[in-house]
């Protein structure tokens, strides 16, 4: 029998057991199925990621109070926070408060936040210095290594976004300022042409002026013909000046003028006196003749004729009186007369005297007649030149006001100061720096996955510590026991291996893969639960199922690592994974190892642990009531392995 021969009849024997128990067929195909279904479970839970980002939660703190600068007013934070949401890359969540951001990361509600600070446009928009503008990515290595590594990623493009979008709205404004410029350079070359005409016609002016000042230089000896009039009026003036001057009364005659009437009013004085005294006199002759023609008038003596002249005698005395009286009046009169003539004449003297003096005074002040010649010839040249000149002038004031119409529209059409962006060129193209903001650290990328890798291998050690004994067979004496103490007597050998592996992988973590862990003591709670719980369930599993069941634990732990959230955040698995999570006992292991080891969300590890301290209980329940035991001989319990 040849070697092909052999192996065909070795073959048909196991053949022919397959056919004989179709259980075993079934099995044969449950084995072939598993590796596919353990595929796609684990590879349909990070098939793609990125589409489920937006699943994701993240918070905003939009906390930018904007600026006004150049006369715009701009909040870079109000932009940002508005692309983002339109965006949808991650499912974000607006937040007030900076601090409830914060905290809601380190608990593990966000898987990251994106702070805004108040004073980011202020810093961002000037770009006084490199990184001014501070964007805050915060986020929690160890609640999520991945979800971190998203974080870094999204800081370094949301930086490179925000710095395009300010160097974009910056050359916004130069290309505004520069159409500003190109419109006051068309108001500079209007400007220009109006100063330019202005110019040319100030400079006509100024040609007609200097021709009209030529001319009255050239005339500047001659006036014209009513200077000529006046030259012959100003002689005709001397030869009368002259003539009343040599014909003017001297100062002696107006002396004796003057002295003349004063010697009259004093003579007047001396007859007013005369005459008062005459008229007494004349009063004392009256009485007289009165007293003596009334003597004479009763004397025998005295004859009729006597006393009839006596009587005339008398009328012409009281004749003489009032002619007296009259002459008296008259001679007030003329004295008041004398007195005004004296004072006239001795005005009249003194106005002759000055009057002389100025008659003097001008003829010496005449100017010669030779000059007064020369000043009639050139009064005509000086009229010409005059109107030349008056002329020019009009011109030169017309193109002044062109002038002045240019300058001022030159004036406002220049800019009083050139704008130019602030800032440094560096702070100007780099001006917006994102800065990560990293809760409970993570040494290294390994360490990143060891929540993950670490519950996979306490579970696959669980698997492992089932496969020593076998699950449904009881020696005879454990038959009357109570179940409980049935299961727990069953599991104790499996229950020290897997504590014993959970204080080894406990070692390998602080001393061999020497990962920096937060809390040592919970993380070795933490270990010694997780494979206490996991053995439960799988032994639950194969007492309920046989050898189907630790098939079933196989898959389980792909289910489990794609939904635990270990490696990348659950929410980017989606679908059943998501839904899920929350029921596995996996994803409470993977939360309490980084509690404990990396000091995430808030290092509160108590409450996975009273969760996974319940699923525990839940499996020794299970494993109480699911399946039956075969009680058999003690002598006949054989181990499960073959060495």
């Amino acid at each position: 029998m040849n070697l092909f021969s052999q192996v065909a009849t070795i073959a048909q024997i196991e053949v022919r057991a397959f056919v004989r128990f179709p259980r075993l067929l079934l099995a044969a195909l449950g084995v072939a199925l598993i590796p596919a279904l353990y595929a796609v479970i684990y590879l349909s839970s990070v098939w793609d990621p990125a589409a489920r980002t937006g699943a994701l939660p993240v918070a905003i703190v939009n906390l930018d109070r904007g600026i006004e600068y150049q006369k715009h007013v701009f909040n870079i934070g109000q932009e940002v926070t508005t692309k983002l949401r339109a965006r949808h890359t991650f499912g974000y969540v607006d937040i007030a408060e900076e601090e409830q951001a914060r905290r809601s990361v380190r608990q593990g509600a966000l898987a990251f936040a994106l702070i805004i600070p108040a004073d980011f446009s202020s810093n961002a928009i000037p770009g006084a210095q490199v990184g001014g503008g501070k964007l805050v990515v915060y986020t929690s290595e160890g609640n999520n290594y991945q979800s971190a590594s998203l974080a870094r990623r999204f800081a370094e493009d949301l930086g490179r976004e925000v710095n395009g979008s300010l160097n974009e709205q910056r050359w916004t404004l130069v290309l505004s300022d520069a159409a500003g410029s190109q419109s006051s350079m068309e108001r500079l070359h209007d400007a220009a042409g109006q100063l330019s005409l202005g110019a040319k016609e100030l400079a006509d002016g100024a040609r007609q002026t200097a021709q009209g000042a030529e001319s009255l230089s050239t005339g500047s000896g001659r006036l014209d013909p009513a200077v000529a009039q006046l030259t012959v009026g100003v002689k005709d003036l001397g030869v009368g000046l002259r003539t009343i001057d040599s014909k003017r009364p001297r100062n002696s005659e107006i002396n004796r003028l003057k002295l003349g009437a004063e010697a009259l009013a004093t003579g007047q004085t001396e007859m007013a006196r005369g005459l008062a005294e005459l008229q007494v006199a004349n009063e004392r002759l009256k009485e007289g003749v009165s007293g003596f023609r009334e003597e004479a008038s009763n004397s025998f003596l005295v004859s009729s004729h006597i006393a009839e002249g006596l009587d005339q005698f008398a009328g012409g005395l009281s004749g003489l009186d009032t002619g007296l009286k009259s002459a008296l009046v008259a001679q007030e009169k003329l004295t008041d007369g004398a007195k005004q003539l004296g004072t006239g004449l001795g005005a009249l003297a003194t106005g002759m005297r000055t009057f002389s003096a100025a008659i003097r005074t001008s003829v010496t002040k005449l100017p010669e007649d030779a000059q007064l010649d020369d000043l009639a010839k050139a009064a005509g040249s000086v009229a010409n030149g005059s109107a030349a000149l008056a002329k020019g002038t009009r011109k030169v004031d017309a193109a002044a006001q062109h002038l002045s119409g240019g300058l001022e529209l030159l004036t406002q059409s220049l800019p009083t100061s050139i704008k130019k962006m602030d800032g440094s060129a560096q702070g100007l193209a780099n001006s917006v720096q994102p800065v990560i903001e990293v809760d409970a650290g993570v040494q290294n990328n390994g360490s990143g996955f060891a929540p993950n890798i670490i519950p996979g291998a306490l579970w696959l050690g669980a698997s492992l510590a089932v496969f020593l004994i076998q699950v449904r067979l009881l020696p005879r004496q454990a038959l009357s026991f109570p179940s409980p103490v049935q299961v727990l007597g069953k599991v104790a050998i499996p229950l020290l291996v897997v504590l014993s592996q959970a204080f080894l992988v406990w070692l390998a973590v602080l001393f061999v893969l020497k990962i920096h862990v937060v809390n040592t003591g919970a993380l070795a709670l933490t270990l010694a639960l997780a494979s206490i719980t996991f053995l439960l369930i799988v032994f639950a599993l194969t007492r309920a199922l046989g050898d189907a069941g630790k098939a079933l634990a196989l898959i389980l732990l792909a289910l489990q690592l794609s939904s635990s959230g270990g490696v990348l955040p659950v929410e980017l698995s989606g679908g059943l994974f998501a839904q899920v999570s929350p029921w596995l006992p996996m994803t409470w292991v993977v939360k309490a190892i980084k509690a404990s080891m990396f000091g995430a969300f808030d290092g509160h590890w108590h409450s996975a642990l009273w969760l996974l301290a319940l699923a525990a209980l839940l499996a020794l329940l299970a494993a109480c009531l699911l399946g039956r035991w075969r009680f058999v001989k003690a002598s006949a319990m054989r181990p499960a392995l073959d060495f």
